[in-house]
This record gives structure tokens, C-alpha cells and sequence, in this order.
């Protein structure tokens, strides 16, 4: 792996892609204590807003993984290369209070240089986010009326914003 430091300023990121392409891997809370959890996620955005570059993901109240946005205030949210679909596809489908799914997934933790919440060895790119801001979604609010059709059971999502604090990227993330 050839991953290295990017400036958050020279990061690069097709955001269509990565989201709807691949999914990225969302980790909540801390390494060093062993409590921490992964989820695939397919929506979200990178931005910049409130003068800082952020991730924004969003956790329905029923995954495991909530409890852990909930309770630790880092997250890092990474991105692989296809050979890893199906291990993405597992932590996207299991559920972590059924067992230790990132063992069956391969995938190797990895402690990050700004928060708790892990990094994964085989990632081509870490982003070390704090958050900054959550909401939940509110369906009143909806304007488009395919939205609502995403939540057939009405278990909406909450959203995070997190502040980008550090990109750990191989080359093709980088401007």
C-alpha cells in the first residue's frame, strides 16, 4: 500500500463515484479500548461548509453502528478497491452485535493519527473525521417525493457532519 499524507487541501475525490460506485466504510469508536464498529454506507458527501472540509454520512437508528456514532465523537470513513467489494458487501449486511464481522471480512484495523476510531490496512484512502453537527431527517421536509420512497418503514436516517482532520490516500487521491 502506498498511502501517504494529503493535505486536505490537495485531496481529490470523485464523490458520485465513490458513493454510489463502490460505498465507503463508515468506523465509529476506539481502537486502543477494542470498541469500535464498522458499516458500509452508499450515500453521503465531501464538502467544504463552516470553513472547514467535511464527510457527511448518515446512520439509521437501527444499525449498530449508531450507538457508536453516538457515543464517540471521531469516526474515520475509508475507501478500497474493487477486489474488496465483498468485504464491504459483508460489513454492509451483517450486523456487528451478531459477531465479530470484521474478522470474517479480512479486513485489517488500523490506528489512525488523529482519532480513535480505526483505519483499515488494505484501504486506498483514510479520512480522519470529528464530528461537528448531527440531525435527523425529517420527512415533512421531504421535497422530492421519491425520498420518502427510501424509507418504506420509516426509520430515518440520522445525518453527521464530521470535520475532515486528516487524508491518508494513495496517489489518484491527490491533486
Amino acid at each position: 500500500m502506498t498511502r501517504q499524507s494529503i493535505p486536505v487541501n490537495h485531496f481529490m475525490l470523485q464523490p458520485v463515484a465513490a458513493w454510489n460506485g463502490k460505498g465507503l466504510l463508515l468506523t465509529s469508536g476506539d481502537l486502543a479500548a477494542g470498541k469500535y464498529n464498522a458499516m458500509t454506507v452508499g450515500w453521503g458527501s465531501v464538502g467544504y461548509m463552516w470553513r472547514m472540509p467535511f464527510v457527511q454520512v448518515v446512520v439509521r437508528p437501527q444499525r449498530y453502528t449508531f450507538e457508536f456514532m453516538e457515543k464517540y465523537d471521531t469516526f474515520t470513513v475509508c475507501a478500497f478497491s474493487e477486489e474488496y467489494r465483498p468485504a464491504l458487501q459483508l460489513l454492509g449486511t451483517r450486523s456487528g452485535r451478531d459477531g465479530d464481522k470484521l474478522a470474517a471480512s479480512g479486513l485489517t484495523p488500523l490506528a489512525s493519527s488523529r482519532v480513535a476510531a480505526p483505519g483499515y490496512e488494505q484501504a486506498e484512502l483514510i479520512l480522519e473525521c470529528r464530528k461537528l453537527y448531527w440531525d435527523d431527517f425529517k420527512p415533512e421536509h421531504f421535497l422530492d417525493g421519491r425520498v420518502p420512497l427510501c424509507y418504506p418503514h420509516k426509520d430515518y436516517h440520522r445525518i453527521y457532519f464530521g470535520e475532515i482532520l486528516a487524508v491518508w490516500g494513495e496517489a489518484a487521491y491527490r491533486v
